[in-house]
């Protein structure tokens, strides 16, 4: 096509594959960013008025894809991005967020060391934006998914990159996504720093362990941490059933099958009534939803398994309580029983603001000895606080000692473990009592 003719076209709405090809061979693909920029490209390369043209990146990514193999000098094009979304996600990444939000009416926002920080170098997203982009990295099944319940979860993968958990739902302003970074390299128990009172669960063969804490509070990557310790210690066959599957383990010394709800299993509770069948040694709930999930679990724990396990508590004692209460007024006490019998421990952490950037998990650890099982037994729950602080020798400790020990090693600010501590008034007490200033007006 003459050059001429191909000015001419490009002031139309559509674009033949030949026309992608002399804009790519042009060299406007490097710049493209936004349909604003394409747009003003076309205009200052070609010397057009364009005034209706409109195309986006992601509309036409599939054509991009199907000519690129014909564009001259193709080897020198470097495409890094497969989607609109992986730009903000790379810009994650290398900022060292942990979490990105699409939502409407704003740009991309992302948290960093626990802040929420927007991206204003790029524009705010209308609801056709952000349904463009979510939409064109779900799967049919996730769609289907979505279009039912106006939820659904599931992984993503930028090759080379990271992988990211996503939730996609539905709100007041239009269709919204959560991308939470999962790396690709697994976390170990050295990496983390973390105590001898926890790696050594990971020798435990049967019973129950527990890992809580709120939304975000590194659960997921403390849990990696133990199942790495065990598949480099052990010779076992571990069977983890996340929603989705977040880090990936090979095999190192024991053999790791990952389930993913939805994809290889319909639910948690599905998955762990078959894991009986399955031969395993260390089974991984992702997290426990229902009463049903809570019961098979505590039921694969008694028939002589180790199983870890999430819950979204806050400290060790509310972790039993909690239990115990989702249950009907008639089970509570075979429940209770259950749990005095098969809980080894409970880990309850929370994510707190590193000094000089980044952060560190407090974690408070519950070991269940012989007398804390008799107080799980006897529904005497609000003593466990007690034990804790009496059994320093066994590693237990309590959130507000452990807040306490950043403090003093320098790690964090007082107002910082004021601000993560369950009990304001007792850390509070804590900090001034040794000598330490905190502005509550933070």
């Amino acid at each position: 096509m003459e050059r001429g003719k191909e000015k001419r076209a490009l002031g139309t709405q559509e674009l033949t594959n030949q026309q992608i090809i002399t804009i790519l061979s042009d060299g406007i693909f490097p710049n493209i960013e936004e349909e604003i920029n394409l747009t003003r490209e076309l205009k200052r390369t070609y010397k057009l008025r364009i005034d209706t043209f409109r195309v986006t990146v992601s509309n036409v990514a599939g054509r991009l894809w199907a000519v690129f193999e014909k564009v001259p000098g193709k080897e020198e094009v470097e495409w890094e991005e497969k989607n609109e979304i992986d730009r903000y996600l790379k810009v994650l990444v290398e900022k060292k967020g942990s979490d990105l939000h699409i939502t409407p009416g704003e740009p991309p926002i992302i948290r960093v060391d626990g802040d929420l920080v927007r991206l204003t170098d790029f524009p705010s997203f209308t609801p056709e934006d952000t349904e463009r982009m979510l939409f064109g990295i779900m799967e049919e099944r996730y769609k289907k998914e979505f279009a039912e319940h106006h939820e659904t979860d599931f992984s993503y993968e930028i090759k080379g990159v990271a992988r990211f958990r996503v939730n996609v739902y539905m709100e007041r302003r239009g269709m919204g996504g959560a991308f939470r970074f999962i790396p690709y390299k697994v976390v170990t128990a050295d990496d983390l720093k973390l105590p001898a009172a926890v790696r050594n669960l990971c020798y435990l063969t049967k019973g129950l362990v527990l890992v809580t804490g709120p939304t975000g509070s590194g659960k997921s990557t403390t849990l990696c941490a133990l199942i790495d310790l065990i598949n480099s210690t052990r010779h076992d066959h571990i069977l983890t059933i996340e929603d989705p599957i977040e880090f990936i383990h090979e095999n190192k010394k024991c053999l790791v099958t990952q389930r993913e709800v939805g994809t290889h299993t319909k639910s948690f509770a599905r998955a762990l009534r078959a894991a009986l069948r399955e031969d395993p040694d260390v089974v991984l709930i992702g997290e426990m939803r229902d009463l049903e999930t809570v019961k098979i679990a505590l039921e694969t724990a008694e028939t002589g398994h180790l199983v870890f396990a999430t819950l979204h508590t806050t400290t060790a004692a509310t972790t039993v309580d909690r239990i115990i209460d989702q249950f009907p007024q008639g089970e509570q006490e075979q429940i209770r029983t259950m749990l005095a019998s098969e809980l080894k421990a409970v880990i309850s952490q929370t994510l707190c603001k590193r000094k000089g950037g980044g952060r560190v998990a407090a974690m408070e650890i519950l070991i269940v000895t012989p007398a804390v099982s008799n107080l799980i037994r006897e529904g005497k729950t609000y003593q466990i606080p007690s034990i804790i602080q009496t059994q320093r020798q066994l590693g237990m400790i309590s959130m507000h000692d452990a807040l306490m020990e950043l403090v003093r090693k320098g790690i964090i600010e007082p107002e910082e473990a004021y601000l993560r501590a369950p009990d304001k008034s007792t850390m509070y007490e804590m900090l001034t009592s040794a000598g330490y200033s905190v502005k509550l007006s933070r």
